[in-house]
């Protein structure tokens, strides 16, 4: 049970209660397709940080992040971005890393392996 779930972190610290109708709707997303259980602390701080700030993400990351999957992934940012903490980011600059990271981690997870 050491293992938090997906963005739970994030929930916790950074992403707020606001009423507003996006929060609601990637609120009803992520609940539905039970996103905040799927990808385990480590991995969602490499993802967090690859995308909201400078970073990269593991292999290992990115299996996790592609099993999340990306109505998941889509709506975890678009409700980290409603919080106020991230104001003064440029949501298109974050839409672009986020897009940017997961095609890399799909490219990743569907090569074949050097060894193959």
């Amino acid at each position: 049970m050491a293992s938090l779930n997906v963005y739970s972190a994030l929930v916790v610290l950074f992403l707020t209660c606001g009423a507003a109708m996006a929060t609601k709707e990637n609120d009803q997303i992520i609940k539905d397709n039970n996103c905040e259980t799927k990808m385990g602390l480590p991995c969602v701080l490499e993802a967090f940080t690859s995308i909201f700030e400078t970073g990269t993400i593991s292999s290992k990351c990115c299996g996790e992040l592609v099993g999340l999957g990306k109505v998941c992934h889509s709506a975890l940012v678009k409700r980290t971005l409603e919080n106020p903490l991230f104001k003064d980011l440029s949501p298109a600059r974050i839409i672009v890393k986020s897009i940017q990271t997961w095609n890399n981690c799909l490219a990743l997870i569907d090569s074949p392996s050097p060894s193959a």
